[in-house]
């Protein structure tokens, strides 16, 4: 068999980019040569002579990976297997094909537009129809309205938009389509917002996510009396949200009564290539065009998305950009012929179906789960009294209707809450608070993260439905193949879910208990922040009022920092945090999810004394600024004036320096000027005689201990927990520092012998209290453990010395 050698490179060339590319931080930062390479954003100079392709796809691999921190896990990539090296190398070989003659190369793209077409049409049901490809999964339905305004308005190839000013065309969409879309729209064809229409949603029957078709009909009627002209309908097969099907056997019949054009998108549509189908999705087979994203369907990496559509007139689809003349941009099919092709029928719906059973085996253990509800389930309060036999077959439509739309739908969304939980109560918690509608969307925002963190191959994100709120949307057809999802991940979802509902559930519960602790005390503020998950935030308010407003702003600051500092260092299982990165509470403490065997009263009692603790410390601090400022003056003024009265007692003739030296030494002098000490916590001025006839005493002082908390926790127990609430534990132990008075009391030194006592101070040096003219030898103390004082042995006869004589010390080595 002839092969062509520049395809057997190509495709040699892939494999080894792939490989390179794939090992992502694994991969060598050195070229061939041993050369580093450079993470740097800024391009260097081109080389004179070039780089080979190692080179440059290690480059490449690089830059990729630039932005990963080494102690962080990198990003989940998608799965590229086989199937997406094809795709890639059909982008490789559009390249390679573009350069060959023109005869050849409109046989060869004719073969493979025709081919992938009558596959696709195929695959989905659609036929005799039509394919546009495109990157843009906009692009499709921007043509089709082209082609519908091309074929409506016959003078519009000539006359342009002035045809349009005698009859104004609209554009209907469903309230529940993607964000965005109908402007779109609007700004690339040229047309005014008048011409785009919203129809709302249902409100009373049938799903809240799909196109109440009552009020289409009205609004249709409504334009067609005003003069103006129904163009196109957009329906959905899958709504970006919440994945529900609007009822499309009802829309094709108002649109072919109105002659309006009716295309349709959702990813609902990709359950048309298996063998049972809904007859709600299987009506999308009757529509004028619809848009498939076969990419995330089938994780082919780079492929187009495929619009197909019904029209007779050649001529029209080439005026609406939907067919082209140029052959290179028919090779857009070529990544996604070649995909078809490697995954042949069989592996195509096995994907699919595959995605479809992962959504069911969720939906299924989600109705299992207490306070978790799905998307879909609809309240019978929403149903008005209804008189005769009807209501029977009215609620009987609406069961199925929506039993139908959750079991063929690839999408699954649910949501925390109470309400199902409260049942067996006989009553609901719902709303049994202001703002609890906000509470539980930024509880089930957090929720989401957790799983997705959890459960990285689940592929789970946030979704924002307008009913429901905030819910969690997994979607297997969208991310399952790119992730490799398995039935052990759903499990595994399923698993992480059913532990962290009862977080959500106590943490719901404890807000208000938080909130009501937090009132009790006068120092604290409880700041009401619906959209943090968690306990809730709180604010330590310092109790100075005679400072100005800035003042007072830096000091909450400093002190609440401090607080937040000092409660991360604690031994608790709560996450205590500065709140949201852009969250509109400055200068707060937020404490995270909580258990049920969290003690709300003692976490708040916590608080308040560290943030107490804080401030007075703070205070004190600032009183021995003010009085060791003091203490310096008086000190100076102190030694001027005895420096004054040694000079008169000395007299003049000892100051000059060779007659002093000579006079004192035939009639030494002995000054009655005596040292002084600087007592902080007293802030005087003492003399320093009573410490150095004590020392003489003593040989010297011993240092002091470090005070230690009296109340000590077991090992491995946990603060703020409730079964510890009843022992001796209490939370003492959370002040940071002591009172002066406390160190004070504390400070006494140790003898390290059992030598006959030595007379001990009452004070340190720094805490001098009375000034004795002689040191006095203090009664035998009692033997004790706490102060660390030791006495004499029974029997030892207590030796005194006479005044004036110092008590021999025995050498005990230090």
């Amino acid at each position: 068999m002839m092969v062509d050698p520049t395809l057997a490179e190509m495709g040699k060339n892939l494999n080894e980019a792939m490989k390179i590319l794939e090992d992502g931080r694994k991969a060598s930062d050195l070229d061939a040569d041993g050369r580093q390479f450079s993470r740097s954003s800024i391009p260097g100079p081109l080389q004179g002579d070039g780089q080979d392709v190692a080179s440059i796809l290690q480059l490449v691999q690089n830059l990729m990976h630039e932005d990963e921190e080494e102690d962080k896990p990198s990003h989940r990539m998608q799965n590229v297997g086989e199937q997406g090296h094809m795709a890639l190398l059909g982008h490789s070989l559009a390249a390679y094909i573009s350069v060959l003659d023109r005869e050849r190369l409109r046989k060869l793209i004719t073969r493979i537009a025709s081919d992938t077409t009558l596959w696709l049409c195929r695959l989905f049901r659609y036929e005799s129809g039509s394919a546009y490809y495109h990157e843009d999964d906009r692009e499709g339905l921007l043509k089709v309205c082209r082609l519908v305004i091309n074929t409506r308005y016959e003078d519009y190839s000539t006359e342009g938009y002035t045809v349009l000013n005698s009859t104004q065309p609209v554009i209907y969409q469903s309230a529940t389509c993607r964000p965005g879309l109908g402007q779109h729209l609007c700004s690339q064809l040229g047309l005014p917002l008048s011409s785009l229409c919203t129809v709302p949603c249902n409100t009373m029957f049938g799903s809240q996510h799909q196109m109440d078709i009552a009020l289409l009909d009205k609004l249709i009627r409504e334009d067609v009396e005003t003069g103006k002209l129904p163009l196109l309908l957009i329906a959905n097969a899958g709504t970006p949200g919440a994945g529900h099907t609007d009822k499309l056997g009802r829309l094709k019949e108002l649109c072919e009564q109105y002659g309006m054009w009716l295309h349709i998108e959702g990813v609902n549509l990709a359950t048309l290539a298996l063998g049972e189908v809904s007859s709600a999705v299987t009506a999308a087979t009757r529509s004028d065009s619809m848009t498939l994203t076969l990419g995330p369907w089938l994780g082919l990496p780079a492929v187009p998305a495929v619009t197909l559509y019904r029209h007779e007139d050649p001529a029209l689809s080439l005026a609406a950009g939907l067919t082209s003349s140029q052959p290179v941009e028919k090779l857009r099919a070529l990544p996604l012929w070649l995909s078809l092709q490697y995954l042949g029928h069989d592996g195509i719906v096995e994907k699919i179906r595959h995605a479809v059973e992962l959504s069911q085996q969720l939906l299924e253990k989600l109705k299992t789960l207490a306070s978790i509800k799905t998307s879909g389930v609809v309240s019978l309060s929403r149903i008005p009294p209804i008189s005769g036999g009807s209501l029977r077959d009215l609620l009987g439509s609406l069961i199925l209707s929506i039993v139908e739309d959750e079991l063929n739908s690839p999408v699954v969304v649910f949501r925390f809450s109470q309400e199902t939980s409260a049942e067996s109560s006989g009553g609901s918690v719902e709303g049994y608070f202001a703002g609890e509608r906000d509470v539980l969307d930024s509880l089930n925002r957090w929720l989401c993260e957790r799983l997705a963190q959890l459960v990285p191959a689940s592929g789970v994100d946030i979704v924002e439905l307008e009913d429901e709120g905030t819910c969690v949307r997994f979607t297997p057809l969208m991310t399952a193949a790119a992730l490799g999802t398995q039935r052990c991940d759903v499990d595994l979802l399923v698993e992480r879910l059913t532990e962290l509902v009862p977080v959500l559930n106590c943490t719901l519960r404890l807000r208000l208990d938080f909130r009501e602790e937090v009132y009790r005390h006068s120092a604290l503020s409880y700041i009401e922040d619906l959209s943090w998950p968690g306990l809730g935030a709180v604010r330590y308010e310092p109790r100075i009022e005679e400072l100005n407003d800035s003042k007072r702003q830096l000091e909450v600051e400093k002190i609440n920092s401090e607080l937040l500092v000092k409660l991360g260092d604690l031994d608790a299982d709560l996450i205590f945090s500065t709140g949201l990165e852009f969250g509109p509470e400055k200068d707060c403490i937020f404490i995270g999810m909580a258990t049920e065997d969290l003690d709300v009263a003692e976490l708040v009692d916590t608080i308040a004394a560290l943030g107490r603790d804080i401030e007075e410390n703070g205070r004190l601090l600032e009183n021995m600024t003010e009085v060791v400022r003091k203490g310096i003056q008086e000190a100076e003024l102190q030694l001027q004036k005895d420096n004054q009265d040694k000079l008169m007692e000395e007299g003049v003739l000892r100051q000059i320096p060779l007659v002093g030296s000579v006079l004192n030494w035939f009639s030494p002098f002995q000054s009655t000027v005596k040292g002084r000490t600087f007592n902080l916590a007293a802030g005087s001025l003492d003399s320093t005689e009573p410490i150095y006839s004590m020392k003489a005493q003593t040989g010297g002082l011993a240092s002091p201990e470090t005070p230690t908390s009296s109340a000590k926790r077991l090992p491995g127990q946990r603060l703020f927990r409730r079964e510890c609430a009843g022992g001796s534990d209490s939370h003492s132990e959370t002040s940071s520092v002591g009172q002066a008075e406390d160190l004070s009391r504390e400070r006494i030194p140790q003898p390290t012998t059992p030598n006959p006592p030595s007379p001990v101070p009452d004070e340190t040096v720094s805490m001098v209290t009375g000034s004795p003219e002689t040191p006095q030898v203090l009664a035998e103390p009692e033997p004790t453990q706490d102060n660390g004082e030791v006495g004499t042995q029974e029997g030892e006869k207590e030796e005194r010395w006479p005044e004036g004589q110092e008590a021999p010390v025995e050498e005990t080595g230090r």
